[in-house]
C-alpha cells in the first residue's frame, strides 16, 4: 500500500508493501500518483517521500511490467513528482533500484542512509528506461557514474553518490523531514518557480508558463511580506499569493 500522513504542513508518503521490498506495480504507481496531488490539493508545503522497512523501492515488481498499461503508470507517477509545484524529497533509507531509483531522480532533493544505494540494471532484465531518466541520471551523477549505472549494471552506494550529486545529503527520515519543515518555510511561489526553471534545463524547454510564474514571484505579496520582514526585523510568513 501507499500511506500519507502529516508533520505540520509537510506532506510524507510511504510505499509499503515489505512482501516485494516497495516494489512497484501498476496499482501502486497509481496510488503513489494520487497520494502526490492529494497533499499537494491540501496544501502541503513539500513532501518526503520513503519506503517502508530497510528498502527505499526494489524497482518495478517484475511480475507485472511486460507491458505499456505498466510503463505509462510509471511515468505518469514520476512526472507527477517531478512537476507538482512543491518540493519533493526522496529519503533513500536502503536499496533504490530501476524504477526505485527513478523516482528518486524524479524527487527535487535525495538524502540518503549509510545503506542506501542506487542501481538501474535494465541490462539484467533486457528492458531499459526513458532518455529522460538517462539525461536526469547523466546530469546528476555525470557521465562517467551514469555509464557504470547503466551499461555495467554497478551500484553506485550513499557515500559516492553523495560525493558525484546524486545525494544532496547523508541522513536518515528524521533528518529528511527536517530539511522539508525548513523548506516549507520558504516562499512558495519562488519555489514553484525555480522547481519549473530547474526541470526546463534538464528538458531544454521554457514556455510561457514559465515566464509567469517568474511575474507571480515579483508582484506576489509573498514579496512584500518579506520587504515587511526585513523592515520590522522578523522572519517572513509566507503564503503562497
Amino acid at each position: 500500500m501507499i500511506t500519507t500522513g502529516w508533520d505540520g504542513s509537510i506532506g510524507l508518503i510511504t510505499l509499503d508493501r515489505h512482501e516485494r521490498r516497495n516494489a512497484l506495480d501498476l496499482e501502486h504507481c497509481e496510488a503513489l500518483r494520487d497520494a502526490v496531488l492529494a497533499l499537494v490539493e491540501q496544501g502541503a508545503r513539500a513532501l518526503v517521500i520513503t519506503g517502508a522497512g530497510s528498502t527505499f523501492c526494489a524497482g518495478a515488481d517484475l511480475d507485472g511490467v511486460y507491458g505499456d498499461e505498466f510503463r505509462d503508470g510509471l511515468y505518469d507517477a514520476l512526472q507527477t513528482v517531478l512537476t507538482v509545484p512543491v518540493p519533493v524529497i526522496a529519503a533513500v533509507n536502503g536499496p533504490a533500484v530501476g524504477a526505485g531509483a527513478q523516482l528518486a531522480l524524479a524527487a527535487d532533493l535525495r538524502i540518503a542512509a549509510p545503506d542506501a544505494y542506487f542501481a538501474v540494471p535494465t541490462a539484467r532484465n533486457g528492458l531499459a528506461v526513458d532518455p529522460w531518466t538517462v539525461r536526469r541520471l547523466s546530469l546528476l551523477a555525470g557521465g562517467g557514474a551514469a555509464r557504470s549505472l547503466l551499461l555495467a549494471a554497478d551500484r553506485l552506494g550513499a557515500e559516492v553518490a553523495h560525493q558525484r550529486g546524486v545525494v544532496d545529503r547523508l541522513g536518515d527520515h528524521d533528518a529528511a523531514v527536517a530539511w522539508a519543515r525548513e523548506i516549507g518555510e520558504l516562499a512558495p511561489l519562488s519555489l514553484r518557480y525555480s522547481k519549473m526553471a530547474l526541470n526546463s534545463l534538464d528538458s531544454g524547454e521554457q514556455g510561457d508558463e514559465l515566464e509567469a510564474a517568474y511575474a507571480d514571484c515579483w508582484a506576489s505579496e509573498d514579496a512584500a511580506e518579506a520587504s515587511r520582514a526585513r523592515t520590522e526585523r522578523r522572519t517572513p510568513r509566507f503564503q503562497g499569493k
